[in-house]
């Protein structure tokens, strides 16, 4: 069980749901990046059954350093917060890019076409520096909205406000599943590694993060974020935004600006919205 002072709070969790992603830079200690590293550079983490009964404390027995890594309070707090406690192990996959690789994978989301409000996790842990010309992830934000299946996105090669993940070692950054990212080529003369984690949710993803915040009005102008690169459909987003936002509260009246209640208004049916409930 995550301490409630690791906990994200409500603006922290606007912001996952206004980009689909959060981004915590240098988190994990120098002594576990190297022992994290080292396991890695071995070829020797293990991979944990997969299942209904593979939770995330049943992983890598054997590979203290990255079992460390997981454990990190803060770490166990962002967990909690986004899919409850002790959540489901689905897998891991270490991503190696070899020096003087001049090639970047193809734009893509980590699932088959998925449209479900319940969300996976995937953590990209950078346990060494990753500058620019090393590479690292490309992330588009607020793409976690636009739902493909995989590689379907492979002929885009560019997006306005596209974003590197440029980092020092220790960096954690969680996604949502639905995410687009690719990785990108590695022009320096040393391999570039990451490790990444996907977990799956146990429990209704409702209200697990620390709610004292929940008023905070800063959480309305999160939630209308302008990430530029969809154009005109900044609406659409906003829209998306709210349902999710519902989703994870509870709350069938969240609105900001308007946006949702106006389309649910159908007087026919008696199911009138009301200026009251905008936010």
């Amino acid at each position: 069980m995550a301490a409630p002072e690791h906990l994200l709070n409500s603006v922290q969790m606007a912001n996952f749901v206004a980009d689909g992603f959060l981004r915590f830079d240098e988190l994990v200690p120098a002594h576990l990046n190297a022992a994290a590293l080292a396991e890695m550079e071995s070829g020797a983490v293990e991979s944990p059954e997969r299942g209904p009964d593979a939770t995330l404390d049943k992983a890598w027995p054997r590979n203290p350093g990255i079992r460390a890594v997981f454990s990190l309070p803060e770490i166990q707090g962002v967990i909690h917060s986004l899919v409850g406690p002790n959540p489901h192990f689905d897998h891991h996959a270490i991503h190696i890019v070899p020096p003087e690789r001049g090639i970047a994978q193809v734009w893509h989301a980590d699932n088959i076409l998925d449209l479900r409000l319940d969300f996976d996790i995937q953590f990209f842990y950078y346990p060494h520096d990753t500058p620019r010309e090393m590479g690292g992830t490309m992330i588009l934000p607020g793409s976690h909205y636009r739902r493909v299946s995989e590689s379907d996105i492979a002929r885009y090669h560019n997006f306005l406000n596209q974003c590197p993940i440029v980092c020092k070692a220790g960096t954690v950054v969680v996604v949502h599943h639905g995410i687009w990212h690719c990785a990108q080529p590695n022009h320096t003369g040393q391999t570039r590694y990451m490790f990444k984690l996907r977990l799956n949710p146990t429990v209704p993803q409702r209200l697990l993060w620390d709610t004292a915040d929940r008023d905070d009005p800063e959480i309305g102008r999160v939630l209308m974020r302008d990430h530029d690169w969809y154009g005109n459909e900044d609406r659409l987003e906003i829209v998306n935004r709210i349902k999710f936002w519902r989703f994870l509260t509870g709350d069938d009246q969240f609105d900001v600006g308007y946006y949702l209640s106006r389309l649910e208004n159908q007087p026919a049916t008696g199911t009138a919205s009301t200026f009251a409930v905008v936010r």
